[in-house]
């Protein structure tokens, strides 16, 4: 892929990760949000966190199929802006549903199971974002890539977490809890040599 080709992708890809925060932003100060404007943030934000994460775990896959190694500079910007989104999520559910009330919050969230996949999903990501600088990559070496493969099983937490949520029609989470299984289950297949690297 030529480097005008990658740059306008790397771009577009920014534009399309903030997009969201900018629609929201937009929302609240021209009374776009529903009834209900700290659930809707919430809600929006938390939607916006598991699909750019879906989107980063589709990266290996888009390399294998096309050959692209730049799906895999894409991967840790996807990342980082889902970490970024469940950042903001989690902060709006501990200081505006909340109200950063640390005793009630230690008292409920043991009791509600979608609280502890999220959690779970958010401390693994937090540690991903923590260590994706290039110095971290240096200096952790090999554990570094052992420890970024986390991102599995926090992929499979934020899957849950969404199932768990939602009452009523779940369609859509279970539509993502789908493609991130299928696309789990994509490593398990062997790599060719064509496609090694990825």
């Amino acid at each position: 892929m030529k480097p005008t080709y990658r740059a306008a992708l790397l771009v577009a890809l920014h534009l399309s990760a903030l997009y969201p925060l900018a629609l929201v932003i937009w929302d609240y100060h021209t009374g776009g949000l529903s009834a209900n404007p700290i659930e809707d943030i919430t809600r929006r934000t938390g939607h916006t966190a598991i699909v750019l994460l879906t989107v980063s775990l589709a990266a290996t896959p888009a390399r294998r199929l096309t050959g692209w190694s730049l799906f895999i500079r894409l991967r840790r910007p996807l990342g980082l802006y889902s970490f970024f989104y469940a950042s903001i999520h989690l902060m709006i559910f501990i200081g505006l549903d909340f109200g950063f009330d640390w005793e009630l919050i230690w008292l409920e969230w043991p009791k509600k199971r979608f609280i502890v996949a999220g959690l779970a999903a958010y401390v693994i990501l937090l540690s991903l974002a923590i260590t994706s600088p290039k110095l971290m990559v240096a200096r952790l070496g090999a554990a570094w890539k052992k420890l970024h493969r986390m991102v599995y099983p926090a992929s499979i937490f934020a899957a849950a977490h969404f199932v768990w949520l939602v009452k009523g029609d779940k369609t859509r989470p279970m539509v993502y809890a789908a493609v991130i299984a299928a696309l789990l289950l994509v490593r398990l297949i062997p790599v060719t040599a064509k496609g090694r690297g990825s």
